[in-house]
């Protein structure tokens, strides 16, 4: 019996914590990180403040676990789509566009998991969500490299410059307004992002046609 208790115990504390996290992301996705307030957030979730703050004891603890949460939902569709693609180069323009489609969907939420200015301390958390998307691009590079798809090339490098092509063009202060263009945004950079790796020029624009957008 006591084990039992331990479990469901554990299950509410698991079930809380994800309440709040999500009661963040909803606050993030209105109004950017400035919105992620310890008080506004408990409100969302439905319990104190108090509840929130044994949680996470700062404001900068939580927005830290908000944007770890952010990196591995992204990263983790990415990834998943990548997966499915019937092949290396497949496989890359999926993760581009995936990645493409939620930046443009959830605009507002990826400008503040990427882009949005921060306290100091978060910077680190930022980085660590810019390293894993270049790394999961890195991974998707080699392979299509090893496999004689792409030329030779620094893949780390190189998902580095398309992790900027992607942030800049999608979210950035340059970004272009998107009401009732977003296939066209998604598959104009996708194609420059495959002709940047190398991919001829025919070939890219048939993988873009090709890959399938993400519902969600």
């Amino acid at each position: 019996m006591p084990y039992r208790r331990t479990e469901n115990v554990a299950r509410r504390l698991a079930a809380r914590h994800d309440a709040i996290i999500a009661a963040a992301r909803q606050a993030a996705t209105e109004g950017g990180m400035a919105a992620v307030q310890i008080a506004p957030i408990a409100d969302r979730a439905g319990i104190a403040a108090g509840t929130v703050y044994r949680y996470f004891p700062a404001k900068t603890d939580l927005v830290a676990a908000l944007l770890a949460e952010t990196a591995e939902r992204e990263i983790g569709a990415l990834r998943r789509a990548a997966d499915a693609a019937p092949g290396p180069l497949s496989a890359l323009s999926a993760a581009i566009m995936t990645f493409a489609v939620r930046a443009l969907r959830h605009r507002r939420l990826a400008f503040a998991a990427i882009a949005e200015p921060v306290d100091a301390e978060l910077d680190a958390a930022r980085l660590a969500f810019r390293k894993s998307l270049a790394a999961e691009f890195a991974v998707r590079i080699d392979i299509a490299v090893a496999g004689g798809h792409l030329p030779a090339q620094d893949s780390m490098l190189a998902a580095a410059a398309l992790v900027g092509l992607l942030v800049e063009g999608l979210i950035g202060p340059l970004a272009p307004e998107i009401s009732g263009r977003e296939r066209d945004m998604v598959q104009s950079l996708a194609l420059v992002a495959l002709r940047a790796l190398g991919v001829t020029d025919a070939r890219a624009r048939g993988l873009v046609v090709q890959t399938a957008l993400p519902a969600d």
